[in-house]
């Protein structure tokens, strides 16, 4: 699961078949889990609010400036 001092990362949803929690075209904060990236899964924190796995074909990591990581940050 995540650790607080595991520094931020994000990804760009670009398919979400059968997950009306994920919008395409859409950012999304990634939650480290060695586990499930393993496995080929991804934790993301979705629509809902709450953080599930999804598989990793589904996003593309980004790297985004400080500033846009803070606006995300205030926006969840």
């Amino acid at each position: 699961m995540k650790k607080n001092n595991d520094k931020l990362k994000y990804a760009l949803c670009v398919d979400n078949k059968d997950c009306e929690d994920l919008e395409k075209r859409k950012i999304y904060q990634i939650l480290h889990d060695e586990e499930a990236q393993t496995d080929g899964y991804l934790r993301v924190l979705d629509e809902s609010g709450e953080d599930y796995l999804y598989p990793a074909s589904y996003f593309i990591f980004v790297q985004l400036p400080e500033e846009a990581q803070e606006a995300l940050r205030l926006t969840a």
